[in-house]
């Protein structure tokens, strides 16, 4: 049965996989600066720092994936155009999808600079955390405008089926944001030490080359040139605007929706204490790495989805679909096991602080079993995604985080007394619900689409 199940998808994977190691590794860039950030602060600054990097990464990530989203939004559309070999609209799409998300950059910005940094003293956090948190909190929005700059042309080339330069571009920015973080957090080349706020400048920084970098790359590349023809910057076509703001709104929501439970799970274990806080943090960035590893996957799905969607060929997008959950299950599972086997081990990348760890060595065996509702739900999300089924998987996000998760976390974390691995217990049920109802969605869908082809 094995055997003929591998025949029968082995093209798929393939397929599949030749398209996503490179989107994987781009998007595996996220995650690496924050844990870069963590590594670097919680061995040069300390517990207290570790702490202020977890309360902003947890505020911070609301705003990211909410930009993210937005720029998301572009890809599919990309996909099935050039599936349909309409390169003209793939050279609109981009003009309109720039202005878009560079205007949502500053939007961003501005909320963070004007909201975000005054609620962070009404969280019941700790004064010393805080102090650290706000400038380090104040880089980080900035820097959300050169992301979205560059997350525009990523997204471009992406659904275009060009995926290794966005993969590059980020090897680069990751290594010079960890090197140039060094330099300033730990105080080296007649720099005085910076702490926390050394990370914030080299994010920054790096953020910047990798917006001007990957934007050469496009502009100069002769892969581009049939889609740049109708490249001209003008006002925005509100009707090609609705189309990318119809599915970037929604994946915006539901990244949305999933991140601020885990970043109002970060809030809740803050008023416990800031070891427990900064265990929090260990223990979620490993998990947000295989988790950016799957949604590597899950955007490959969404744009062999729309390619096969343009093309009209439902069954290859159906058993495309299928192959993607295959190898997400074998990826999250090898994880997982990962993060049982090696949970005494994974907390010395980030600190040595022995109370810190034993707190994180638990939660890394609740994090291996949520590896597969993790890697589920955002592969079903990927696929829905490339149909333009967005609307309903909002609200199935919004239901197992907000209804199930975060409530449930509460109740055996604060009010039973279960403490932070209480509230984790609430954030598995919540991935189990999403995964679950996820794949209802996906198999009602494509299989009406197979039918009627």
């Amino acid at each position: 049965m094995l055997q003929s199940l591998y025949t029968k998808y082995k093209p798929y994977y393939t397929d599949n996989l030749r398209l996503a190691m490179p989107i994987v590794v781009s998007q595996l860039g996220h995650t690496i600066v924050h844990m870069a950030d963590s590594v670097i602060v919680g061995h040069f600054a300390g517990t207290t720092q570790l702490a202020a990097v977890s309360l902003v990464n947890s505020i911070f990530m609301l705003v990211l994936v909410l930009g993210l989203g937005i720029a998301y939004g572009l890809t599919p559309l990309i996909a099935r155009d050039n599936g349909r070999k309409d390169y003209a609209s793939c050279g609109t799409l981009l003009v309109n999808s720039l202005i878009i998300n560079l205007t949502t950059g500053i939007l961003l910005y501005g909320f963070v600079h004007f909201g975000t940094l005054s609620i962070i003293d009404h969280l019941d956090q700790s004064p010393e955390v805080v102090a650290y948190a706000k400038p380090f909190l104040a880089y980080l929005g900035i820097s959300i405008i050169p992301l979205m700059i560059f997350q525009t042309f990523k997204q471009f080339a992406e659904g275009l089926g060009f995926t290794k330069q966005a993969m590059f571009v980020s090897i680069w920015g990751n290594l010079i944001n960890i090197v140039l973080g060094v330099i300033l957090v730990k105080g080296m080349f007649g720099i005085a030490p910076m702490g926390v706020v050394g990370v914030g400048i080299s994010t920054l920084v790096d953020r910047i080359l990798m917006a001007l970098v990957m934007g050469i790359y496009v502009f100069r590349s002769q892969h581009f040139k049939p889609y740049l023809q109708s490249f001209k910057l003008r006002l925005l076509n509100l009707a090609i605007v609705k189309k990318i703001f119809k599915i970037g709104a929604p994946v915006a929501l539901q990244y949305a929706f999933e991140i601020s439970a885990f970043s109002g799970a970060a809030i809740l274990i803050g008023t416990i204490g800031a070891i427990e806080q900064a265990a929090h943090q260990v223990a979620i960035n490993l998990a947000a790495i295989t988790y950016m590893l799957a949604t590597g996957i899950a955007s490959a799905a969404t744009i062999k989805t729309g390619n096969n969607l343009g093309k009209g060929s439902f069954t290859d997008l159906r058993r495309s679909a299928v192959a993607s959950y295959h190898v997400i299950i074998m990826f999250m599972s090898l994880t997982a096991i990962l993060f049982i086997v090696a949970n005494n081990l994974l907390p010395y990348i980030y600190t040595e602080d022995k109370a810190v760890i034993a707190i994180a060595a638990q939660l890394l065996i609740i994090a291996g079993f949520f590896q597969l509702f993790d890697g589920t739900q955002v592969v079903g999300l990927g696929v829905l995604r490339g149909i333009g089924d967005v609307n309903v998987p909002t609200l199935i996000t919004f239901v197992a985080y907000w209804v199930v998760g975060i409530p449930l976390g509460y109740l055996l974390g604060i009010t039973l007394g279960w403490g932070v691995n209480g509230i984790w217990y609430g954030l598995t049920v919540g991935l189990l619900s999403a995964s679950i109802f996820l794949f209802i969605r996906f198999q009602k869908k494509t299989r009406h689409l197979e039918e009627k082809n």
